[in-house]
């Protein structure tokens, strides 16, 4: 499981990371039938919409400060496990607020859970707070005034998730620049499911440090190239992509295009028991498919930790962790 490459995550959304076999038993928590959304011990789905279908019906199963808390602990302990030293999670208090938890009590369960992950590991984790963008710009506001309201410690980033398609980029500049202001890490999904204009819209609209996805930009080599020289982070998830066939196979995926072409790019889960994927199965696919070596795989995580949002201290003390283990 590739253990000894020290791995570290910037897109990965802490509602998708539910094991089934935690979703077994929250749904007994809860006396809730799941049977229609569970093939034995994976997630069943067909496309985007029975996806999401899925994704709701096991988040709406978080209920309560200590269900988050131990979602938490659960999805980082086990990371830490194949070796990973940090991780951020996209947090969504929309789908909280879904299941009758005020945004308080859901950051507070998970920030409990994170604490007992790095005393348990040693992993280190922070919250980025998204907006879905087919609930609407307003919608999406709410969320980055809540991220800027700094709830929370350790929440250090806004970004926006959700389906691209609906709506243009430019509609929500407004709350981004909330975020902004509020001196919060900026990444916003973009280039998954729409292609490179959606990529270009978010980088002139937006401005972000980072995009969450952003592999459809190899449509467009110009743009890669500014993508490249603005010096903007791609948070990739390799195995999501193929997963929901954004592309066949790995082996067409751009990952080793888009670095090439000079690109930073970075190695994400994404939701991976729904893709049956993990961070660690990741790296080692990425390995395997294209050569790369421990010292370049280790070279990911170390792009991945200049590029996270959170203090420069914490940065130092896990570059100096980027030693092999032995």
């Amino acid at each position: 499981m590739m253990k000894h490459v020290p791995k570290a995550e910037l897109h990965c959304h802490i509602e998708g990371a539910v094991l089934p076999e935690l979703a077994i038993q929250q749904a007994i928590k809860y006396q809730t039938d799941i049977s229609d959304i569970l093939d034995g011990d994976h997630y069943k789905w067909h496309d985007f919409t029975s996806f999401l279908k899925a994704y709701d019906t096991v988040a709406n199963l978080f209920r309560e400060e200590e269900d988050y808390a131990q979602l938490a602990e659960t999805y980082l302990n086990s990371i830490a496990q194949t070796g990973a030293i940090y991780s951020e999670i996209f947090i969504s208090p929309d789908h909280a607020m879904a299941a009758g938890l005020p945004p308080k009590a859901y950051i507070s369960g998970l920030a409990e859970g994170i604490r007992r992950a790095e005393a348990n590991t040693g992993i280190i984790c922070r919250m980025i707070i998204i907006g879905v963008r087919h609930l609407g710009a307003e919608n999406v506001e709410k969320a980055a005034t809540l991220a800027a309201s700094r709830p929370h410690e350790l929440i250090t980033g806004f970004g926006m998730a959700g389906d691209e398609r609906f709506g243009k980029v430019k509609d929500f500049a407004r709350a981004f620049d909330i975020a902004r202001d509020a001196d919060l890490g900026i990444t916003i999904h973009a280039g998954e499911l729409d292609g490179a204009h959606s990529v270009r819209d978010a980088v002139t609209h937006i401005k972000p440090t980072r995009i969450g996805h952003g592999v459809r930009a190899i449509e467009d080599m110009d743009l890669v190239k500014e993508i490249a020289d603005k010096q903007i982070v791609l948070e990739t998830c390799p195995g999501s992509n193929i997963s929901l066939s954004v592309f066949p196979s790995l082996a067409a995926h751009p990952f080793k295009k888009l670095k090439d072409a000079g690109a930073i790019v970075t190695i994400s889960s994404d939701d991976p028991p729904y893709f049956e994927t993990s961070l660690s199965k990741d790296y080692e696919n990425i390995a395997s498919t294209f050569g790369f070596t421990d010292t370049e795989m280790t070279g990911f995580t170390e792009n991945a930790i200049h590029a996270a949002f959170v203090e420069d201290k914490i940065k130092d003390k896990l570059l100096a962790q980027l030693g092999f283990n032995t």
